[in-house]
Formats: C-alpha cells, structure tokens, sequence
C-alpha cells in the first residue's frame, strides 16, 4: 500500500523569539523543516511528502528551497488555525488508499528506526504511535489530591503517528476537540485503541531556543 507522510509545520516562531518560524531555522547546518523530510525520503523514496504551512510562510519557503537547492519532490497544503485543521487540509489532496505517516516538522531527530517500527506495526494492526519512557519522578495532582504515581503507567507521546488512510479521514471528519492533541486522541475518540511502539528518545519537538540548543547536543549521540 501506498506509504504518505503529512509533514505539519505550521508555527510561527513566538516562542522562538525569531522573526523566522522556527521550521525553518537551521540545525547542524541544514534547515529544520528540511532536515525532516529528508529523513523521511531516506527511509521511503516513493513516499508521497505533503507539507502543512501557513499560508504566509509558503513563499518563504519556496525562496528558501531555491537558495538551498533543495530538490526532494513535496507537496504543499496552506496549513489552518490549529494543528487539527492542517492535518485534515493535508488529507484533503490523499487520493487513494494509503497508509499516512503525520509527522511534526519540528521534530528533525527522528531516525530511520523509529519510522520503520511505526510504518509496520500501523501496516499490520491499523495505527501506531512511537513513545518514550519518563525517566522523572511524578504526580497526579488534581483538585481534590496530590500524589505520586508509577512512572511506568505513562509514556512520553512522540511522531510520526501512521495509520490506515481510512481510519484518517473518517476521524478528520469529527468536529474540532479542544481535547485532540495529536492525531491518536483524535483517532480514538471513534473508538478505535492505538497501538504504541519504541520511539527514540532525541526525537524531541523544537519550539524554543532552549530546545533548538539541546538538540544540536542530541544530534552527537544519535545512532547513525
């Protein structure tokens, strides 16, 4: 089956404190958001590549690939108000029965281990989602209580989340939640469960200068 990512870049930098959006700023020499779909075409060059951008950045973009002459074949889709109306303006231009990969394009340290693993599980058993373990202590806190809980009841949620086309598009067509996260909290509002897999533990999001500094650190760790 047809394999697709829908790659969401929709930010823009405010809490980067960047005039750029912070897809498009640079890691280990190379632009974030172009860091992230070449690793998605290394894993599959046949892949189909749609990328969700704000309106406004799209010819910010399309300067920035002919200055860095960056020539892997995407599409692009004008990204919405929330992450949710992106995804769905990206399922908007899927054709056919695929299986969907929706990756955040701010997450460049994704490897090729953790893409595979979430492509098979999802080919065999419908969906799948990467997760990481929380090394720190925590605790429930709520209005009526304060406790600690076991750690290993909780996961760290991570992308690329891939899933049968049709499970896609038919959870796309429920109205917007507050409470929808991610595309596995939107999925599983129809009821259907989500399987996990082992993500990687430097495939984290960049959203501030903080995270663009750690991740330059985890760039020196990460297996090849």
């Amino acid at each position: 089956m047809k394999r697709i990512a829908i790659i969401v870049a929709g930010g823009i930098g405010q809490r980067m404190d960047s005039q750029l959006p912070k897809q498009f700023l640079k890691i280990d020499n190379e632009i974030i958001l172009m860091k992230t779909i070449r690793t998605f075409h290394a894993f599959d060059g046949d892949m189909d590549l749609i990328i969700g951008l704000p309106g406004s950045a799209i010819p910010t973009w399309e300067k920035l690939c002919s200055e860095e002459k960056f020539q892997i074949p995407h599409k692009l889709v004008e990204g919405g108000e929330t992450r949710f109306q992106t995804v769905k303006n990206g399922l908007q231009v899927v054709t056919s029965p695929s299986i969907i990969a929706v990756h955040d394009g701010v997450r460049p340290l994704v490897n090729q281990k953790t893409i595979r693993r979430a492509f098979e599980k999802a080919e065999t058993s419908g969906n799948a989602i990467p997760v990481a373990d929380i090394h720190e202590s925590i605790r429930l806190i709520t209005a009526s209580e304060n406790k600690a809980v076991t750690r290993d009841h909780y996961k760290i949620v991570q992308t690329p989340q891939v899933f049968h086309s049709n499970l896609l598009l038919e959870a796309y067509q429920q109205e917007y939640n507050p409470d929808f996260t991610d595309d596995a909290s939107v999925v599983e509002k129809t009821g259907v469960q989500i399987n996990t897999v082992k993500g990687n533990p430097e495939n984290i999001k960049i959203t501030t200068k903080k995270d663009l500094a750690v991740a330059e650190t985890l760039l020196k760790f990460m297996e090849k």
